[in-house]
């Protein structure tokens, strides 16, 4: 007879070194009588992260235990479960995923130090929990994910620092955010893609300034959204798509025109 899946999975249950774990030998007697482990699914000794993080949820009093284990999965995830108290030198750990994670769980006036840790996967944690001021050293990061997370959460009197980025993600995020009296002037951006997130929230009497925009894309959106100067102008428009949005726009506004002054006070 062919083992159930759960025998499946015990059978196949190793530790982090490549072992395999038995019960036999388990310092959790106490646990395992108490049904809180189950070997190949319920597992602290198991390599598997999903099958450890399942022992601390279901026994979170052993996750300090386990906060200076040699394998790091073991200790990020008894960082994830312990006291938040028995967290700080973690900071100081040798894996970014268990930095992280205390980096995840400690108070923001204990992980300030951390913007300049050598694993972005700890500096992008910080630049999720970071605020005001502080934020703002995190805009230069070497890397873009980084600088990414940052410019979605900085002050937006602090965005004018990004719009030059030499990412044009972080910069379309810039122009996402950027207060409307400073965002014209993005509209000069090399990248099209951030010159689109610029038209999408320009006036429409600003956006004049991008009819004849080397990209189809850009143009396409001041027809969607542009004034009756910048119909008129799209109404010949070299492509075929914009000028037919920009015609019916036009007929449109013009139709709106018509129908308000025979509803005026002399009509």
């Amino acid at each position: 007879m062919a083992p159930t899946s759960s025998a499946g999975a015990a059978a196949e249950t190793v530790d982090w070194l490549g072992r395999p774990v038995c019960c036999g030998d388990c310092p959790h007697e106490v646990i395992r009588a108490q049904g809180h482990c189950d070997l190949g699914r319920v597992c602290v000794r198991d390599r598997r992260a999903r099958r450890i993080d399942r022992f601390f949820a279901a026994n979170p009093s052993e996750a300090e235990n386990y906060l200076a284990h040699p394998y790091f999965e073991a200790r990020a995830l008894a960082a994830k479960h312990a006291s938040v108290f028995l967290l700080p030198p973690l900071l100081n750990d040798v894996e970014p995923d268990v930095r992280a994670m205390a980096a995840h769980r400690l108070p923001v006036s204990r992980i300030a130090g951390l913007r300049h840790d050598p694993d972005r996967k700890v500096r992008m944690v910080v630049a999720q929990r970071l605020q005001g001021a502080a934020l703002i050293p995190l805009l230069g990061d070497i890397d873009y994910a980084v600088r990414l997370a940052t410019v979605k959460r900085v002050s937006l009197d602090a965005l004018p620092i990004a719009m030059s980025d030499p990412d044009p993600q972080v910069r379309r995020e810039v122009a996402r955010r950027i207060k409307a009296d400073v965002l014209p002037v993005m509209a000069i951006d090399p990248d099209p893609l951030v010159r689109i997130a610029v038209a999408e929230r320009l006036e429409p009497v600003q956006l004049t300034a991008l009819i004849a925009d080397d990209d189809l894309r850009v143009r396409y959106v001041v027809a969607e959204r542009g004034d009756a100067l910048a119909l008129a102008r799209l109404c010949n428009d070299p492509d075929p798509e914009v000028r037919r949005r920009a015609q019916a726009r036009r007929m449109i506004h013009a139709d709106k025109t018509h129908k308000e002054s025979d509803d005026g006070p002399w009509a």
